[in-house]
Order: C-alpha cells, then sequence, then structure tokens
C-alpha cells in the first residue's frame, strides 16, 4: 500500500517516498558521496538533499557511520550469546546494553530471552565478560555462548526495497 503525503509525494508503508528510499541506498552504497553526486542521482538540489539525509538522520532513520571490521582492529573472538532469564528483561537488556563489548542487544521469544553480539579483544576477555559480568546480572540462570569462526556476511543494505 503507497500512502499519499501533503505535498502529494507517494510513500511506503514505512512513511518513506521513493526519494528518501534512493538516498538510503545511495548512502550504503556509499556513505562518503557528496550531496551534489546524490542530487544529480534523484533529481532535488544540493540543499533539498542535505535538508532530506539531516530529517533522516534526526528522525533516527539513518545513522552516517564508519563499520569496521573487528579483526582488524584488534578484536579476535566475537561471539553470539543466548541468554535465559526470570524477571524484568527490560531491566536486564538495559543492563547488558551497557556493556562496552555488547555490539548488538535484542529481547527475544523463544528458546532465549536476549540475545547479545559481543566482540572481544580475546577468549580470555570473553570469559571474563560471561562468567564475571553477565552471568552476574539478576535474573539470568543460563547462557549459551556462539563463538564466531568465521564471518561469512555482514551487510547493511536493506530496508529500502
Amino acid at each position: 500500500m503507497t500512502n499519499l503525503s501533503d505535498d502529494g509525494a507517494r510513500h511506503s508503508p514505512s512513511g518513506l517516498d521513493a526519494v528518501s528510499r534512493r538516498l538510503i541506498e545511495l548512502l550504503q552504497a556509499d556513505g562518503r558521496q557528496s550531496y551534489a553526486t546524490m542530487a544529480k542521482e534523484v533529481g532535488l538540489s544540493e540543499a533539498a538533499v542535505r535538508q532530506r539525509v539531516q530529517r533522516l538522520r534526526e528522525a533516527g532513520v539513518i545513522q552516517i557511520v564508519a563499520v569496521t571490521d573487528p579483526m582488524q582492529v584488534g578484536f579476535r573472538r566475537q561471539a553470539m550469546v543466548g541468554i535465559k532469564a526470570s524477571g524484568d528483561l527490560a531491566a536486564l537488556a538495559a543492563a547488558i546494553t551497557e556493556l562496552p563489548e555488547a555490539s548488538y542487544v535484542v529481547t527475544t521469544a523463544g528458546a532465549f530471552d536476549v540475545l547479545v553480539e559481543l566482540v572481544c579483544e580475546n577468549d580470555d576477555q570473553l570469559f571474563t565478560l560471561l562468567n564475571d559480568r553477565i552471568r552476574a546480572l539478576a535474573g539470568v540462570w543460563a547462557v549459551e555462548a556462539f563463538v564466531y569462526l568465521r564471518l561469512n556476511k555482514q551487510h547493511y543494505d536493506w530496508g529500502t526495497r
């Protein structure tokens, strides 16, 4: 289903029109490209593109960041950790998000209550994190770590199709 906004532009159910979706795709391909380059691609002025990108950032739709390869910057151990817990899951998830090693935290339905991706310098750091910090959190009664052997795919180009 497509909606019309007050300005007559067609919007997807997400609320993004085709131009905003295309700007996101362009930034996903190269987050450093100029507003002028993107303006030519979408048929708007450079100022209009700058304003749209700023609105997308302010609304929390996009972030423009440098994504690193953890292995190449000294982090030799990554793991996805499944946590089973009782009690207040929101409080538990909030406590886990405070861990600097946690790069991704989600509350889930299913076998685990919380999943967290950890990025550590080595196995010792991962062990200490699991044993001394995560298992010590209120309500945690089981922890299962899935250690990454190889990163086969990581992409950030979803969300606009």
